[in-house]
């Protein structure tokens, strides 16, 4: 139930911030319309396959490295994802856009990886959209760093890439559409009633996630507690049971338990030695007779 309301979070968040991505990859994904012809909806769709290829593979890795890192600080890595999905509600609303920071630092590998998008354009063959795709869905977006610490916090490689693929299918309806349809999506999207709404209900995801982990958090630091009480009475006992062992009480040592009975004193009362017959000479006292 929990995941679920995840994935369904992350679907919620990428479809958010469709204004957003128009406005990040809006004109990639126009080149694309104007330069397919009939076949646009392929170049389109390997495109944004590409791209949800690339936040699948991101979410896997930063998955594996949530669970290392919660194996040391615990459910700290939920909080931090929490703060952020409250931030990434702000910036959608336009009230505080702090995520603009995160955007600055990824522009630094996207200075290495831009040139590889760059070589593929124009497109050659309808299938160079996919690569194109790839490369392009590590462009810096505030969104989806957010959404990669959303990822790292479900602790697997598996669940990592279920929710980034969950943000990154949120965002394909709005990188789908072209011409005017694009315009009339940004500009309902843009209704700053829809908005702040849609932005609250983010928020209001992050301060659950917050609270879910601190509650988890306490409930393991009781359970510790619980266990250390429990664990020092089962030493005591060892340790009684082990000194009871070593020394026995004084009646079992005054009294042994069945002890043996001495029967060679008995074998020498029942069967005396067998004694000579009178009248009978030894041999050596006959020949010492005769001499």
């Amino acid at each position: 139930m929990e995941f679920s309301l995840a994935l369904a979070s992350m679907f919620a968040a990428g479809l958010l911030g469709a204004g957003h991505c128009l406005g990040m990859c809006g004109g990639i994904v126009g080149a694309l319309s104007l330069a397919g012809g009939e076949q646009r909806w392929l170049r389109l769709a390997l495109y944004n396959i590409g791209r949800i290829s690339s936040y699948s593979l991101l979410g896997a890795v930063v998955g594996a490295l949530g669970y290392a890192f919660e194996q040391i600080a615990g459910p700290w890595l939920r909080i931090v994802a929490g703060s952020l999905l409250i931030l990434m509600g702000c910036y959608l609303a336009d009230w505080w856009r702090a995520l603009v920071v995160l955007e600055r630092a990824g522009a630094k590998v996207w200075r290495i990886l831009a040139p590889l998008g760059q070589r593929l354009l124009p497109l050659q063959s309808h299938w160079q959209a996919l690569p194109l795709g790839m490369v392009w869905g590590f462009l810096p977006c505030g969104l989806v760093y957010t959404a990669l610490a959303f990822a790292a916090s479900q602790g697997t490689v598996a669940t990592g890439a279920a929710a980034m693929a969950a943000f990154g299918l949120g965002t394909m309806p709005a990188l789908l559409v072209s011409g005017a349809f694009a315009v009339q999506l940004k500009q309902w999207l843009a209704k700053r009633a829809l908005r702040q709404t849609l932005a609250l209900l983010l928020i209001a995801f992050g301060v659950w996630t917050i609270f879910m982990s601190l509650q988890h958090a306490g409930h393991g630091h009781h359970h510790q507690q619980s266990e250390a009480p429990a664990e020092a009475n089962q030493s005591e006992r060892h340790n009684h049971q082990h000194h009871q062992n070593d020394h026995p009480s004084p009646e079992h040592s005054e009294h042994p338990h069945n002890p043996l009975p001495d029967h060679s004193k008995h074998s020498e009362h029942h069967h005396p030695a067998p004694s000579e017959p009178e009248g009978e000479t030894r041999p050596e006292a006959q020949h010492q007779a005769h001499h």
